[in-house]
C-alpha cells in the first residue's frame, strides 16, 4: 500500500489480449502500482523498468504497459 507522502507513481498493466492475461496465468485484472516520494525517483524507476529484465531469455520480450501517475 502506498504511503500518503508518496505522490508520484507508476501504473503497471498488461496490454489488451496479452497471453499472460489468461485465467490460468495472471488473469484479466492483473495490475499494480509503485509509488515514490519524488518525480525524479519515479522517472529513474520507470527507465529501469523499461530495460530488458536480466533473467529473461534472449529473444523473450516482456509486454507490460507503464504509465506515470500522480496524486493531487
Amino acid at each position: 500500500m502506498a504511503s500518503d507522502n508518496k505522490k508520484y507513481g507508476i501504473s503497471v498493466k498488461l496490454p489488451e489480449n496479452d497471453p499472460m492475461s489468461a485465467a490460468h496465468l495472471l488473469g484479466d485484472d492483473w495490475a499494480g502500482e509503485r509509488w515514490y516520494s519524488t518525480a525524479d525517483e519515479r522517472d529513474t524507476a520507470i527507465v529501469q523498468m523499461q530495460n530488458h529484465p536480466r533473467y529473461y531469455r534472449k529473444g523473450d520480450t516482456p509486454t507490460i504497459t507503464l504509465e506515470k501517475i500522480e496524486r493531487t
